[in-house]
Parts: C-alpha cells; sequence; structure tokens
C-alpha cells in the first residue's frame, strides 16, 4: 500500500461494497418539484405538473412549490411562512425536479430565488446536500440548453446528485392542449426517460446519501475538533475503561497532528506566507 505521510488515517473511509448493500426504506420516494415562472399560463409549470404525474404514476410522493409571494431574497426574515415552506419542503424531499424558462440565456430571476433562499448549511443541517436532481427547461424559441447547463452547476453547488438525463423543450407553447396536458412528441418521451430515471437514482441513493456525500476534510476537522475538546476536558473520551488506554493513544495522536495543523497555519512557511497574485473580481465574489 502506499505511503502517504499527509494523511490522517482515522478520518479516512476506505470504500467498501458492503457499506453500500443497506436495506432501502420501502416508503414512496418524495420528490420536491420547483418551477420558475408566475405567468397565469406558465409552460415551465405546465412541464412541472406534467413530470408530477409521471412521478405518480411510478409511486413517487410528490410536492410542487408555488413561487408565487415568495419574497426577494433577504427582503425578509427567514421565518416568513414561505421561506419555512421553502425550506421544510426541501428538507422533507429525496429528490428534487427544476424546471425553469429561459430568459436572456439563463434560468429566470424567480427561479433563481427559490435556490437562493434554500442554505448550503443550517446548523449541522444541509437542505439539499445527497438528493437527486433532475433538471429540464422550457424554451420560447428553437431549443436551447442553457439553463440546463446552469441548473447543473447549481445543483452541483448545492452537493445534490443531479441525474445525467435531462429534457428541454423549445417552442412550448406548441406543446401543450388547452388543458394544459402535454401533447405525445419525443419531448413529452423524453420527460418520462428523465423522471423514469430520477425514480430508479433515488431508491438507488436516498438511504446512502449520507455516506456517499460523506467527505474526508469534512470527516478530519470533525476528529480534530472532538480531539481537542477531549484535550480540553469538555467532553469524556467515549467506551469501557478497559479501552481507555487504547482511546487515550489515539486522541493523543490525533490531538498531535491536530496541533502540528494548528502551527502551520499559525505560523505557515515561507513559501505559504508568499502573497499570491489576486484574483481581481473572483475574489469580490468570493467575499460577497
Amino acid at each position: 500500500m502506499p505511503t502517504l505521510p499527509n494523511l490522517v488515517s482515522a478520518a479516512l473511509d476506505l470504500p467498501d461494497l458492503d457499506k453500500l448493500a443497506l436495506t432501502g426504506a420501502t416508503h414512496p420516494p418524495r420528490i420536491l418539484i420547483l418551477y420558475g415562472s408566475l405567468r397565469p399560463q406558465s409552460f415551465s409549470r405546465k412541464a412541472a405538473l406534467e413530470a408530477e404525474r409521471i412521478l405518480r404514476h411510478f409511486g413517487a410522493e410528490t410536492r410542487v412549490f408555488d413561487p408565487h409571494d415568495l419574497p426577494i431574497l433577504d427582503s425578509v426574515s427567514a421565518d416568513h411562512p414561505k421561506v419555512r415552506q421553502l425550506r421544510e419542503w426541501s428538507l422533507w424531499s429525496e429528490g428534487q425536479v427544476w424546471v425553469s424558462p429561459e430568459r436572456h440565456g439563463s434560468p429566470t430571476a424567480v427561479f433563481k430565488n427559490q435556490i437562493d433562499w434554500l442554505p448550503l448549511e443550517e446548523g449541522s443541517v444541509r437542505p439539499t446536500q445527497g438528493r437527486t436532481l433532475a433538471v429540464m427547461q422550457v424554451c420560447g424559441g428553437s431549443q436551447s440548453f442553457n439553463v440546463v447547463n446552469a441548473l447543473r452547476v447549481l445543483g452541483r453547488w448545492m452537493r445534490m446528485i443531479t441525474i445525467p438525463n435531462q429534457s428541454s423543450v423549445p417552442k412550448a407553447w406548441q406543446e401543450f392542449d388547452e388543458q394544459g396536458r402535454m401533447k405525445p412528441s419525443p419531448y413529452y418521451d423524453r420527460i418520462v426517460d428523465v423522471m423514469e430515471e430520477l425514480f430508479k437514482f433515488t431508491l438507488l441513493v436516498r438511504d446512502r446519501s449520507d455516506y456517499l456525500s460523506s467527505r474526508y476534510s469534512e470527516r478530519k476537522g470533525d476528529l480534530a475538533a472532538q480531539t481537542l475538546a477531549v484535550a480540553s476536558g469538555a467532553v469524556a473520551l467515549p467506551g469501557s475503561a478497559a479501552a481507555d488506554g487504547a482511546a487515550n493513544d489515539a486522541a493523543t495522536e490525533a490531538a498531535n497532528e491536530a496541533e502540528a495543523d494548528t502551527n502551520t497555519a499559525i505560523h505557515p512557511s515561507a513559501a505559504a506566507r508568499t502573497p499570491s497574485a489576486c484574483c481581481g473580481s473572483a475574489c469580490a465574489s468570493n467575499e460577497s
């Protein structure tokens, strides 16, 4: 086995098929659907409802969030009823469907506002991490993939598992009848494909999402924090008295590693202290 001197072995997980062979939950997959238009004849809403019908046919439990009355981000507190509903439904979900029109080559402000209200982390909970995601768009003109590409970036940023398939419906005004139902077409067939794939991926992922999205760097940080808490006497070591010696040895080793990391951060090498070229607008973007 290769020598990895910079690796904290206590924080490392060796992937194992047995860890993925979990007994799956038996309840229907829970899918949240978001759409991105407030128009009375919203085609993204019609596509969202068509997707919901297909998912329900497969046996999913679904909720469609209505973006009407959701305030602009930060114009109100997170206690607003619509904000609470959106966040609670995101936590409830095991998978999501995002459908947005294309406006000036990107998702609409109505849609983006919904995503912006979902925090990456709230306390120790991440409302979107590990959930499956299907992305779709509707176009007023010829077919485009700008929105689904942008939604994939958003999904990755929200630490979601975006399925490979996607749907883009061109000239959406031609694809729905007067009752708001989608007409038979290859575009309808593609939505069926996407929902089928989302349903399957959700069944595969939902009981394993915590394991699949667990990260070495975060486990290392948690281990260092726990070790420092034990060393300071803030918490007691776990385990029986018979295991105290081994636990103390492990804690001491981890504490030494954590102290070395801290000393490195406080007293960096000369190379680390050398400033790098500023990234200009990227710095400002990250700070904001």
